[in-house]
């Protein structure tokens, strides 16, 4: 069978594509071919930093920060466009955009003659007076900018005056703070009593047009818990308890922000490395169209079973959601393919919704790649990216195979069927293009022989577009060309989301409340007022609370950075290894992507299955229940973690396996027949039982089992509830 006959019955066309978000602007004419060369130029200064001629690291992550900015301002809209006809400017309008042109336009002045300087004459001090008015008019400006982009909208054709000030500021902000690496004095009273108030300036406006971006691309959760971390920064002399300090002059604390304590720091060093360099890997994926046979693999091999759609929703978002990063954005690419088809075949609205919201959030715990999390996870612990990706294999086959036994109950107890045969792709068909694998096999093999994670994925890279060559979907010099400015489109997100988790970290490694929280769980688990082991497991509960909490309303790799950053350190203090205790953050910070109130992922399916939000998220942390319970056993069995001998490991995955199972039929009140609420309770305990991994609590764990399931065989009924249409 054709890849046209395949694509055609399941409607894949464009499955792996990145969804137009509802403020991104659809360029024509001069302005489309600007941004497209400016992101084909984005992406390729990365991959030849990395690859060819280094830069000096911060100059390096500076242009990385500002590039996002440039591209971020002119793609994305303040707000979701209401029509597309671009409105005339009013008096007042073309008043603002005259004061914020030039008030932006004398510093960004300052920054080319300074530059001319030193390219012309080599001299690296400017003369006393270009810069001795060069902030209060490039904030003054910036401002303006934004509240043009408030009070005025913009059409989807072209970038509104209001976010040319604010490009043109971006570019400016990037320029003065890279030319001013060259002066040690300087960068070393950066963050420091002594700041240089140009820098102050440069400093505050770069970390207003970071919020503002974070904003358009995520929304405002992150942003507001930046405020309220940078607030905090400012009122802490104020505040009773833990939580006071002595508070901060503002030249000194947003200097400190733009440093590599900060903005600078391990967050944005991830950015601009590792994640960066896997999203253009994605990127020439989906060129290759490798996406789409991914999801035309997973139906093949799984579409027939009963509730066929749903575990190929597990499949299919689980290796998706592995390469591109964000579990709201892999429901918006899968889910309006896999969701329509389980309501087809007996799922509910809501089911069908959370089901592919629990597979996609999955996806970005799913080794080699993990999202993005795995990379930050080792530049923050410096564990080697290879040990970690090892250690992530068993938690992650628990959690999906948790996902698989709950909709497979869920179909059993329901009567569904699975997909015809005329519905599906032929797989032995796609088994002769299984050669798609080679850039991800490439990609795990490069990593396991010793390669750097950036050679690795520089190899699967290459290798995507060769593998192409051996498909109908050739990829050129024309098609390369559209994948490096597709990547550097990808990455905005991202970029944002990173440097704004950056000022959070700043914060906290200015203000030492990190090490605070790690008191607060420090007294919670050794009070005396409990048993030592009761008292270190409330301790975790309270660290689950905190990063769940954090981690609600924002992408999971910002997420995982600010809850990294407050509570493992306290986790680490309570005597955890730091394997175990970042895995424990990460895995919470993933799922706040499931959880209610605030549940992005779930949300997303909401939206396209037409249920209930609240409903839906409620229905996703019920699937996804696995993982929130195996973070647990990470501390009780470190095996899970492939830490101790290889029977003990093989142990814990089998037990946990089978727990996980039991697990899924308590929840879904189904085990080999319909079971009372009063035989779930009981299952329940027995499979919590089982994943806890212990020998006497495993014979308890089966001995339950086994006798429910004996009671089940001679007293359920086996009838489903429902008939599939």
């Amino acid at each position: 069978m054709s890849d046209s006959t395949e694509t055609a019955r399941l409607n894949l066309e464009g499955i792996d594509e990145e969804p137009i978000a509802g403020n991104q602007r659809q360029f024509v004419g001069w302005q489309a071919h600007l941004f497209f060369l400016l992101g084909v130029a984005f992406t390729t200064l990365h991959l030849l930093s990395l690859n060819v001629y280094p830069l000096e690291t911060w100059a390096y992550r500076i242009l990385h920060i500002g590039g996002a900015l440039v591209l971020g301002f002119g793609l994305m809209a303040p707000f979701t466009f209401r029509e597309t006809t671009e409105p005339e400017l009013s008096p007042l309008a073309r008043a603002m955009a005259v004061v914020a042109g030039l008030a932006v336009g004398w510093p960004l002045f300052c920054v080319a003659y300074a530059f001319a300087m030193w390219y012309f004459t080599g001299q690296t001090k400017p003369p006393d007076w270009l810069f001795a008015h060069f902030g209060w008019p490039l904030a003054l400006g910036t401002a303006i900018g934004l509240l043009g982009g408030y009070l005025f909208r913009g059409g989807t054709q072209r970038v509104s005056w209001s976010d040319w000030v604010l490009l043109l500021s971006s570019i400016t902000v990037a320029g003065f703070i890279v030319f001013s690496l060259d002066n040690l004095a300087l960068r070393m009273r950066a963050g420091t009593p002594f700041a240089d108030i140009q820098n102050f300036w440069a400093a505050l406006v770069g970390a207003v047009l970071i919020l503002e971006l974070t904003r358009r691309v995520a929304g405002l959760a992150l942003v507001i818990i930046a405020l309220v971390f940078v607030a905090y920064s400012f009122l802490g002399p104020f505040l009773p308890g833990f939580l006071t300090h002595t508070g901060y002059p503002a030249p000194r604390f947003f200097t400190y922000l733009y440093t590599d304590n900060g903005i600078l720091g391990p967050t944005t060093a991830v950015s601009s490395t590792y994640i960066i360099l896997f999203i253009t890997f994605a990127a020439f994926l989906q060129a290759s169209r490798v996406g789409e046979y991914f999801v035309s693999f997973a139906f093949a091999a799984a579409g027939r079973a009963r509730g066929g759609p749903a575990k190929v929703a597990v499949f299919a978002s689980g290796l998706m959601g592995m390469i591109n990063g964000t579990s709201a954005g892999n429901v918006v690419a899968t889910g309006s393919l896999t969701i329509p088809l389980m309501k087809k075949v007996g799922y509910r609205a809501k089911s069908a919704a959370a089901i592919e919201a629990a597979a996609s959030t999955g996806g970005q715990i799913m080794p080699p790649i993990m999202g993005a999390g795995a990379f930050i996870m080792a530049e923050i612990t410096g564990i080697p990216y290879t040990e970690l990706v090892i250690s992530a294999l068993i938690p992650a086959v628990l959690y999906f195979a948790s996902i698989y036994f709950m909709v497979d109950l869920e179909a059993t107890k329901m009567g569904m069927r699975g997909m015809r045969a005329d519905e599906l792709p032929v797989f032995r068909d796609l088994v002769k293009r299984v050669y798609l694998f080679i850039p991800i096999v490439i990609l795990i093999g490069a990593l396991f022989l010793g390669y750097s994670v950036i050679r690795a994925g520089t190899l699967s890279t290459v290798a995507a577009v060769v593998v192409s060559w051996l498909s109908p979907h050739k990829m050129g010099p024309k098609s390369i060309i559209i994948a490096l400015e597709l990547a550097a489109r990808m990455s905005i997100q991202i970029i944002a989301v990173c440097a704004c988790a950056g000022i959070i970290v700043g914060v906290i490694s200015l203000t030492g409340v990190g090490a605070r929280f790690s008191a607060l769980l420090l007294g919670v688990a050794g009070s005396g007022l409990l048993p030592p082991d009761l008292g270190m497991l409330l301790a975790m509960f309270f660290a689950m609370c905190i990063a769940i909490i954090l981690g609600m309303g924002m992408p999971t790799t910002a997420a995982y950075a600010v809850a990294a950053a407050v509570v493992a350190p306290g986790l680490v203090q309570l005597g955890i290894e730091p394997l175990v205790a970042h895995f424990f953050v990460f895995y919470f910070a993933v799922v706040s992507a499931i959880t209610p109130p605030v549940a992005l992922a779930a949300y997303a399916g909401a939206a396209i299955s037409g249920s209930n939000p609240m409903a839906t998220s409620a229905e996703s942390f019920k699937i996804g229940l696995a993982a929130f319970i195996v973070p647990f056993i990470f501390f009780y069995s470190p095996a899970m973690l492939m830490e101790g001998s290889w029977p003990r490991i093989i142990h814990v995955f089998i037990t946990a396996s089978v727990g996980i199972y039991l697990l899924a039929a308590a929840v879904q009140g189904w085990f080999f027949g319909r079971m009372n609420g009063f035989f779930r309770i009981i299952l329940l305990v027995g499979a919590l039982m089982m994943i806890k991994g212990g020998w006497v609590t495993d014979v308890l764990g089966v001995g339950i089992g086994v006798m429910l399931f004996l009671l089940q065989r001679s007293l359920a009924s086996r009838t489903p509830l429902a008939s599939s249409s």
